[in-house]
């Protein structure tokens, strides 16, 4: 294995009812990826990393958010970084070869149930989860406003990247900004 390759991305599909709702599940993955690390400031060896992402219904979610952080419900991602302090772990304290950084996992019933009550595409909220769920890998979270601060400035800039509207824009302002950028990927409801 080249150990300078491209990031990868092992998708899992652990409910199927997700490939009726999105098209090409590991294509929306891998471009959430991809436009995460040509935003995000970091090391040369980033592109070596290796991301597991599970599509999984909210039982699942609710199992999990349960065993690791104590809170008996789903959410709709959940990020499992393998570095604590990852963009301070320097490079030669790495292994050779890919870079393992975590798993992000989302919650279908949740996720489509957020979309829907937000008025947004499932596509759309389903890429912002994704670099939403990259970025906590990553080392970024939104404990103190200084940080949600930062995090969701970067965020923002990542889905503009992919042509997708400010998660954060309350209702009005998205009605009146519209879709506009790249087409999407391609979502089935």
């Amino acid at each position: 294995m080249d150990p300078d390759g491209p990031s990868t991305v092992a998708l899992t599909i652990g409910a199927s009812a997700w490939r009726r709702h999105l098209a090409d599940p590991e294509a929306v993955c891998r471009r959430a990826v991809a436009a995460t690390l040509e935003r995000v400031p970091a090391p040369p060896w980033l592109a070596r990393a290796e991301v597991g992402v599970l599509l999984a219904d909210d039982a699942t979610v609710r199992r999990l958010n349960a065993e690791h952080r104590g809170e008996d419900h789903a959410t709709n991602v959940l990020s499992f970084p393998t570095f604590e302090h990852l963009l301070e772990e320097a490079p030669g304290h790495l292994p050779p070869g890919p870079v393992p950084l975590g798993d992000i996992v989302l919650a279908l019933e949740t996720v489509r149930a957020e979309a829907a009550a937000q008025g947004k595409p499932l596509l759309d909220h389903v890429s912002h989860l994704l670099v939403h769920g990259w970025l906590h890998l990553l080392g970024y979270d939104h404990q103190t406003a200084k940080d949600a601060t930062r995090m969701e400035g970067l965020e923002r800039e990542i889905l503009e990247q992919l042509g997708i509207p400010d998660p954060y824009a309350d209702a009005a302002e998205r009605s009146i900004s519209g879709a506009g950028g790249k087409p999407p990927l391609g979502t089935r409801s």
